[in-house]
């Protein structure tokens, strides 16, 4: 890295924590701090925007309110509680991180073992030890990142966000207060997501800008420097079926990498689409790297099925966990229906 950052950081730490004090979102985990809520917060919040995850969280602490009563809890809650989110994995072992959690004689001390348990890498361990347990640790994510790239105008060109928050971690220690490291990597994870923003950020009222190289310089916008991500497109067909107040249904097998025992819509994997299936709805998402375009045919009851597809009643169908795109697309074509 080209450029560093003065060695006293001590006037843009205060520059941050006035502006994070006077400012910073209201979010039940930090009206409500505990270290089972910042857990459960730093698991939904990862690829998850922090508006989609509010509700959920809520519904999550009501149901279950501490690490027993998650450790204790069957996986179909679980998953149901999540459904929508996405990412399933998370919900697996956030599920068996409480577990391995309850079993230990008082939580982990250090960020080192925190890194021991199911589902926690090298920013979860950060944010979990430092906001909940006032470690001097920092935090490096995709926020971090864009605000100490922008910060020293670093124009060094990384391969991925990976790489970047590897190689932004001295920095970020450096600049770490660690009087208050809990405010201020929530701090800087709030200016990342409201003001620092990867397009048009909003340099005027950025509370840093006299310490920014980048925004002196007149175009922050240009760090950080990641290779653009090759995306993939893929383009996939499935069934609607209807017979006799069921819907037709292919359960993911339990030993699946992904939505393991769930369900959605046969894809034509599972079973026959005719070439003559009338095209009732095209929906498309992304995932990681891929661009998906799903297109949905309308087709007759098979004759014969595999031990993957079941008949579910639709009266039943809001019991069942159902992959968060395809619970809205079933939504709305029985609606039409």
């Amino acid at each position: 890295m080209a450029n560093t950052f003065p060695d006293n950081p001590d006037p843009f730490r205060r520059d941050l924590l006035s502006w994070y004090q006077a400012n910073r979102r209201r979010l039940p985990w930090r009206e409500r701090p505990s270290l089972y809520g910042t857990v459960v917060s730093e698991f939904m919040l990862q690829q998850t925007q922090i508006k989609t995850a509010l509700p959920y969280f809520e519904r999550w602490m009501q149901t279950l309110p501490d690490f027993g009563a998650l450790a204790a809890a069957d996986e179909t809650t679980v998953l149901k509680l999540w459904e929508g989110l996405g990412y399933y994995s998370r919900a697996r072992n956030l599920h068996k991180m409480a577990q391995a959690f309850v079993a230990l004689p008082s939580p982990p001390a250090t960020r080192e073992a925190w890194m021991e348990l199911p589902g926690i890498g090298p920013y979860a361990s950060a944010a979990i030890a430092s906001i909940a347990q006032d470690m001097p640790v920092a935090c490096v994510d995709g926020n971090v990142v864009r605000i100490l790239a922008r910060l020293t105008a670093d124009a060094s060109q990384f391969r991925d966000s990976a790489s970047a928050s590897k190689a932004f971690a001295p920095l970020a220690d450096h600049v770490l207060n660690r009087e208050r490291p809990g405010d201020h990597n929530q701090a800087m994870m709030e200016l990342g997501a409201t003001v620092c923003h990867r397009k048009s950020p909003l340099c005027t009222i950025c509370p840093v800008r006299e310490h920014c190289a980048g925004c002196a310089a007149g175009d922050p916008e240009s760090y950080p420097r990641l290779e653009k991500v090759k995306f993939e497109n893929v383009a996939i067909s499935r069934a609607w079926c209807v017979h006799n107040g069921r819907l037709l249904l292919h359960r993911i097998p339990p030993s699946a990498k992904r939505l393991a025992g769930q369900h959605e819509l046969p894809s034509s994997e599972h079973v026959n689409i005719p070439v003559s299936a009338p095209a009732i709805a095209t929906k498309k998402r992304g995932i990681t790297r891929y661009r998906i375009t799903e297109t949905i045919h309308r087709i007759a009851a098979p004759d014969t099925m595999s031990d993957e597809l079941d008949w579910v009643d639709i009266d039943v169908l809001e019991k069942i966990t159902l992959s968060g795109p395809h619970r809205r697309w079933v939504r709305e074509l029985l609606q039409a229906d």
